[in-house]
């Protein structure tokens, strides 16, 4: 199933440029792009990514997954999706980007409360910038951070700084990991766009 997502992901979601014409998050200029959401929000990316992701946090004692909007919103629907029909089921969060201006004034929506164990997701990574800001506001809300899944690893560093800050704590399972790199999409790239 991983080889399909890969698949899916170079067909739909990848764009690459001789030149650095794509302008990123951080105002840096590159060859290549990845919009997730043409992935993330296709039926059979959904049913895809929900079955992968769930595999790799099946085993882990996770009561919720979810990150920052609106990147992770569709990945965490997948996986609780698929969790229930699988029987362990998970609940899907979101970690707004500003917090609720009436109400409650929450930074995490959800049926996950202080305490609990979750899943920390994201479509991809770059410098780690949303994943890191996901990972402080669920700590903030109490939130138990026992493994950070990114889609797609763009490799420009932002791995390194999302496990720099998920060392922190010491559980054992503790880690990140990416579902996909840039280097797996390129390879594909490569295959039909030899030199």
């Amino acid at each position: 199933m991983k080889e399909r997502l890969v698949r899916l992901l170079y067909e739909k979601a990848f764009k690459y440029s001789e030149e650095p014409v794509f302008k990123l998050v951080s105002g840096r200029m590159s060859n290549y792009y990845f919009n997730c959401k043409t992935v993330t929000l296709h039926p059979e990316g959904m049913y895809t990514i929900g079955n992968v992701i769930f595999e790799m946090i099946k085993d882990l004692p996770a009561t919720g997954i979810g990150g920052l909007t609106l990147g992770a919103d569709p990945i965490a629907g997948a996986v609780a999706y698929t969790s229930y029909l699988k029987g362990k089921p998970i609940e899907a969060f979101v970690v707004r980007k500003t917090a609720k201006s009436h109400g409650t004034m929450q930074w995490v929506e959800g049926n996950v409360r202080a305490g609990d164990t979750v899943v920390i997701v994201d479509d991809v990574i770059t410098t780690g910038k949303s994943t890191i800001e996901a990972i402080t506001k669920a700590r903030e809300a109490g939130l138990s951070i026992i493994k950070v899944i990114a889609l797609v690893d763009r490799q420009e560093g932002g791995y390194e700084a999302i496990s720099e800050v998920m060392r922190e704590t010491a559980v054992p399972y503790r880690m990140v990991e990416a579902v996909v790199t840039r280097e797996e999409v390129m390879e594909l790239y490569r295959e039909e766009h030899p030199a």
